[in-house]
């Protein structure tokens, strides 16, 4: 999602209709304080409203109408969650704008241009009464899309000091072939049940005689297809979890060409073939993910650095008023493509 955002930010493609629904806010109190700035509440609401608007476009049929209260976790509503990403990113918008000269960034007069573009957009395709209820005046969406393009160049700044070398040991990725004699039935409204008790016996004895077959077969798939399974392929490391924890315990400790026994878990009986101990694309695509990983790691460490050293005061009286029950806001976007200059999208909030 934060990808998406800033997409938006730096291609100029933001604007939106109608609104309807009932809420205000005091667009001059302030929401918080990051050290000696300010977190004002127009920017706090239209920010919180445009990530409220990801939500409801995107998940709201997975989540239901009430989905603001749904539990995204435990004693935490959904509402609750995404106001607390939106503040502490904007806590970091501000921190890594007062620190853009440690990184020699700043923006450039074309994308100061973008950005005017877009806040010019979003201003001319809305109501007055709409722009009010999400505080979407056209210096406050400039000042947002400010600090999301800001946010982006400095994540890239940050994130280039990361160490990017990564052997082949760290990342090291091995396959298997395997095969599951399953203790589950799937009839064809696709509805499932467990096998009965001689059935699953059944079962594991098919997958026993594989196991002894499968030790000395030159095609491990060809003898999984002669006796009515399908052999299926992974790449795995000691961490794996899949296809189950207890095959990959098993696969990493044989060598290359070597078979484990019949695995037994809850979902059936395994039998698997290590097939590589260095699987090259496997590992190449782990490597990626570990810098990324570093990447993303230094980026919110410096981050929370900045913000702790900064400080932080939340105005919990002024945030409880951007209520996302009180207003509903999503995004209608056109069939055009939405993130090439000159695109149109058609966003609406309702």
């Amino acid at each position: 999602m934060k990808k998406r955002v800033l997409l938006f930010a730096i291609t100029g493609l933001l604007a939106a209709g109608v609104l309807t629904g009932c809420g205000s806010i005091d667009e001059n109190d302030v929401v918080a304080t990051v050290g000696e700035k300010e977190i004002t509440a127009d920017v706090a609401n239209f920010f919180a409203r445009y990530t409220q608007a990801q939500y409801e476009t995107y998940y709201s049929g997975y989540l239901g109408d009430d989905m603001w209260n749904t539990d995204a976790s435990e004693g935490e509503t959904y509402e609750e969650f995404v106001k607390d990403s939106v503040l502490n990113e904007l806590e970091k918008m501000i921190v890594l704008e007062e620190h853009m000269g440690d990184y020699d960034v700043s923006l450039t007069e074309e994308e100061k241009a973008v950005i005017e573009k877009s806040a010019k957009a979003f201003d001319e395709a809305n109501t007055l009464e709409s722009k009010e209820k999400i505080s979407g005046s056209r210096k406050t969406v400039k000042r947002v899309l400010t600090l999301m393009a800001v946010q982006k160049k400095m994540a890239e700044a940050i994130e280039a000091g990361a160490d990017t070398e990564v052997s082949d040991d760290e990342a090291a990725q091995k396959s298997m072939q395997y095969v599951l004699f399953p203790y589950k039935t799937t009839d064809d409204s696709g509805k499932s049940s467990d096998l009965s008790d001689e059935e699953k016996a059944e079962a594991k004895k098919k997958a026993g005689s594989f196991a002894e077959g499968a030790g000395t077969a030159d095609d491990f798939s060809a003898l999984a297809t002669e006796q009515g399974v399908e052999a299926q392929t992974a790449t795995f490391d000691s961490e794996s979890t899949s296809p189950a924890e207890d095959v990959v315990k098993a696969a990493d400790a044989l060598g290359e060409g070597e078979v484990t026994g019949v695995i037994e878990t809850d979902s059936g009986c395994y039998v698997a073939k290590v097939t590589s101990l260095l699987d090259r694309e496997a590992t190449d695509s782990k490597k990626e993910s570990i810098v990324q990983e570093r990447k993303t790691k230094l980026y919110n460490d410096t981050c929370d650095k900045w913000i702790k050293k900064a400080g932080v005061k939340v105005n919990k009286g002024v945030w409880r008023k951007v209520d996302f029950n009180d207003l509903s806001v999503t995004i209608k976007q056109s069939s055009e493509e939405p993130y090439s200059d000159g695109a149109k999208t058609d966003d609406q909030a309702e």
